[in-house]
């Protein structure tokens, strides 16, 4: 059963459904249940024409859905205008229903949502468990996401930039359940990459790679947190690596600069850096200047202070540090490091004590837990 074509076959058919004149949360059902149907019928008896067979299939299973006294007159014009079987249409509707799905009238989590189902064409249960919610949780989320947008045509032009925010929230989820949102990210952004040329589009997936190259060396045998100057750069995926940074500089040659692309081309200097010793820490922080300008936002200058403090000492690092507020995610995490950097041991035990108390998840608390005692070991010592 190959399922990453069907993945990649659900958002082309459902758009044919829209385009047809399905309601999007009825089409979006009937899809879903061609897609369970061909799972079931498709290993013993393949489609010449798989496309087509998902068309068909999930057309029928909206007008079976639709058949009720007050839509017979509509149901008998949806099916005189039933096409022949045969090849299904060439036109590809992937574009739009991206920013349908990451239309700005939803919150954060149910575009996510709706985008892995509608686009992605994970079901809610596969859903549910990569965000470790109840299935029946996630299922009302995508319901009411789709009665959202329901009466949205997709005749308009989306934006972009929220469709690529969706995505890169989708790629920072990670590893969970049976589904690995990461690469799913990454497949669904490439995705988006063949159907429109964006400098930025391609920046995301610049950066998605780059980071992705990353993944293996981030956590020790213990599932502990390995921070990027201890990582074993050995085990960095050179492929896509390499990849990303074809990709990065592609876009950067058409000097249409975007956040996603000045994030790549940090990513891409560490990537670089034979050791951490030798990054590029003074381009980082140029890097950092440009993000700061697209962008303003107060954790970019967080992330900032922390190449400050690489490139031009500790000292520098906390006064970039100093004029942040200091409620800010991590923001004790930093000042703990680059207090430990200058020497003053007894405060970084205390900041990474604290900053372990803040922590988002297990992982980083213990992580900042470990710094903490270790650097109160040193003071024993």
């Amino acid at each position: 059963m190959n399922e990453a074509l069907l993945r990649s076959l659900t958002p082309s058919v459902l758009g044919i459904l829209v385009r047809r004149g399905a309601d999007f949360a009825a089409a979006e059902d009937a899809v879903q249940d061609a897609l369970v149907e061909a799972v079931r019928v498709w290993p013993a008896d393949p489609p010449r024409d798989p496309k087509g067979w998902l068309v068909t299939v999930a057309w029928r299973r909206f007008l079976d859905a639709t058949r009720s006294e007050a839509a017979r007159r509509r149901r008998e014009d949806l099916v005189d205008e039933e096409p022949e079987p045969g090849p299904a249409p060439a036109a590809d509707d992937t574009l739009q229903l991206y920013f349908l799905c990451a239309h700005p009238s939803l919150t954060p989590s149910s575009a996510v949502a709706l985008t892995l189902r509608a686009v992605g064409g994970l079901t809610t249960r596969q859903i549910a468990r990569a965000y470790l919610v109840p299935e029946a949780t996630m299922a009302q989320r995508i319901s009411r996401a789709k009665r959202t947008v329901s009466g949205v045509r997709l005749d308009r032009p989306g934006d972009v930039a929220t469709v690529l925010r969706v995505l890169y929230l989708v790629f920072n989820e990670g590893y969970s359940g049976d589904i690995d949102l990461a690469a799913e990210a990454i497949r669904l952004t490439r995705q988006l990459a063949a159907a429109i040329d964006h400098p930025e589009v391609a920046g995301l997936l610049a950066l998605m790679l780059l980071h992705h190259a990353r993944r293996a060396a981030r956590t020790a045998p213990d599932g502990s947190l390995v921070p990027l100057a201890e990582q074993d750069r050995g085990r960095w995926d050179t492929g896509a690596i390499t990849e990303g940074v074809e990709i990065l500089q592609a876009a950067l040659a058409r000097d249409r600069l975007g956040e996603f692309q000045a994030q790549a081309a940090i990513a891409a200097l560490h990537a670089d850096a034979p050791t951490a010793e030798e990054t590029d820490w003074v381009q980082i922080v140029e890097w950092y200047d440009e993000l700061t300008r697209l962008t303003d936002s107060p954790v970019v200058r967080l992330n900032r202070a922390v190449a400050v403090g690489e490139a031009d000492g500790p000292r520098a690092g906390l006064a970039a540090l100093a004029a942040l507020n200091d409620s800010l995610p991590r923001y004790t995490a930093v000042a703990a490091y680059l207090h430990e950097r200058d020497g003053d041991l007894v405060a970084a035990a205390r900041l990474y004590a604290e900053a372990a108390r803040k922590a988002p998840n297990l992982a980083e608390r213990d992580h900042l837990t470990r710094q903490a005692a270790r650097l109160n070991a040193r003071g024993r010592g």
